[in-house]
C-alpha cells in the first residue's frame, strides 16, 4: 500500500463503469488521500470493513488485505470491480457486500467514507455495534465541510468516544473508540402514510424522500399511464411509490422495480408486500445499472424520475443512460414517461433520442414528458 501513488500513471481509475471513454472526473478525493496517507505502513491482524468506497479507490489501494467493502450502490460495486481489473488486481480478494448484508465479526479495522445521508451513517454505525470489539480501529474520512457537530455526536452516541484530526486539503479524519454506550433499538425502516391512500410506506435509511412524499413524485403520480397491458418498469424506483400507484392503475400489467440502490429495491419490495400483497406475483425487483442486460424491444412503458447528481457531482450521465436503455428495451409503440425539474431540459434529450416528445403536464417547478418508440 505504501508504494501505491494515487496518480493516473500508476493507478487507472474510472469514475463511471461501462463508459467507452474515460471520464475526466477524478475517481478519488482529498479524504481518500488523507486516509491512505494515515494508513501507510500500518499492519493489522484481522479483517478490514470498508464502507462507502464510491469508485473503488480505497479497495484498489488496500487490495491484498482481508477486505470487505460495503456499499448501497450497485454502480459503485461495478466501478470497484472494473477498477480492480484495470489495475491487474484480483477482484475476488475484495469481498463486496450490499448495505443490508451481515458484517464479518470482530474486524480489526473499520474505514468509513462518511456518506451524504446521516440516516445511512447511523444505520451503518448501528450495524457495527454487533461486530466491533474494544480493539477495533474505527477511522472515518470526509471533506471537512461535511463533518458537522451532529456527525461527531452520532459517532459518540452509537459507538463511543470520538475525536477529529486537523484538516489537510480541506479533508478531515474521524477517530472513534468503540465502547458501545447504551442505545435504544432503532427501527429497521422509517414508515409514513401515503397521502390520499391507506398505504404505509417503508423507507430504508438510504432512500430518497425518507420522511414523506416528495413534490416531484406527488406530481408524477397524478399523471401516470393507465390500462397498460404488458410489462412496465419503475426505473430508479426509490421506495416504489410510482410503481405502487401504477400497479393499481394498470391491473393487467407486470411491474419491474429497478434501482441501483439495494435499500431502494428492498424498500419497494417491502412496500408492495405490505400494501398490495396480491400484486406481488406480477411485481419483479432488481438491482441494476439502469436497464443493463434487460431484453430489447420488450417493455410497454418505462416510468422514470431520474437523479441529476452522483454523490456531490451534478451530471446528466445517469438520466441519459436511463433514456437510451428505455428506448432499446421498449416495444414499438411503447412509451417513456419522465418527471423532472424544468431546468434540466429533458425535452431536448428525449426529442433527440426518440424523434418525438410531448408535454403531459407541467407546473412552476416540474414537467412530465412522454416519448414513444416509433419505427
Amino acid at each position: 500500500m505504501s508504494q501505491l501513488e494515487l496518480s493516473h500513471r500508476t493507478l487507472t481509475l474510472h469514475r463511471f463503469p461501462q463508459m467507452r471513454e474515460e471520464s475526466p472526473l477524478q475517481a478519488w478525493d482529498a479524504a481518500d488521500e488523507y486516509l491512505l496517507k494515515h494508513l501507510e505502513n500500518s499492519a493489522i491482524g484481522g479483517p478490514t470493513i470498508l464502507f462507502n468506497d464510491t469508485f473503488g479507490t480505497l479497495a484498489c489501494a488496500l487490495q491484498g488485505e482481508d477486505l470487505y467493502s460495503v456499499s448501497d450502490s450497485y454502480i459503485s460495486q461495478q466501478a470497484t470491480r472494473q477498477n480492480l481489473s484495470l489495475n491487474g488486481m484480483d477482484e475476488g480478494e475484495v469481498r463486496l457486500l450490499d448495505s443490508l448484508s451481515p458484517l464479518p465479526a470482530a474486524p480489526a479495522r473499520v474505514l468509513i467514507k462518511i456518506p451524504r445521508t446521516l440516516a445511512l451513517l447511523e444505520q451503518q454505525l448501528r450495524a457495527l455495534r454487533s461486530v466491533v470489539t474494544p480493539d477495533t480501529q474505527v477511522i472515518a474520512a470526509a471533506r471537512a465541510k461535511d463533518i458537522h457537530t451532529s456527525t461527531l455526536q452520532l459517532f459518540e452516541r452509537v459507538l463511543g468516544p470520538t475525536t477529529t484530526s486537523l484538516a489537510v486539503k480541506k479533508a478531515r479524519l474521524v477517530f472513534c473508540t468503540p465502547d458501545l454506550p447504551t442505545l435504544a433499538e432503532g427501527p429497521a425502516t422509517y414508515v409514513w402514510p401515503l397521502e390520499g391512500t391507506d398505504y404505509q410506506i417503508h423507507n430504508h435509511a438510504n432512500v430518497f424522500a425518507r420522511s414523506g412524499l416528495d413534490v416531484g413524485a406527488r406530481f408524477f403520480m397524478a399523471h401516470l399511464p393507465e390500462n397498460v397491458e404488458g410489462e412496465m418498469v419503475d426505473l430508479g424506483c426509490g421506495n416504489g411509490v410510482i410503481g405502487l400507484t401504477a400497479l393499481a392503475q394498470n391491473p393487467a400489467a407486470e411491474m419491474h422495480f429497478i434501482d441501483e440502490s439495494y435499500m431502494a429495491v428492498a424498500s419497494s419490495q417491502l412496500n408492495v408486500a405490505t400494501n398490495r400483497p396480491d400484486d406481488l406475483a406480477r411485481s419483479h425487483f432488481a438491482v441494476n445499472n439502469a436497464l443493463a442486460g434487460f431484453p430489447s424491444d420488450r417493455l410497454h412503458a418505462v416510468l422514470c424520475n431520474p437523479p441529476f447528481h452522483q454523490q456531490n457531482t451534478l451530471t446528466d450521465h445517469i438520466a441519459w443512460q436511463m433514456f437510451r436503455d428505455a428506448r432499446r428495451c421498449l416495444q414499438y409503440g411503447g412509451e417513456l414517461r419522465v418527471v423532472g425539474n424544468r431546468h434540466l431540459d429533458y425535452y431536448r434529450k428525449m426529442k433527440k433520442l426518440f424523434g418525438n416528445c410531448t408535454t403531459v403536464a407541467s407546473h412552476q417547478k416540474f414537467v412530465i414528458l412522454r416519448s414513444v418508440k416509433l419505427r
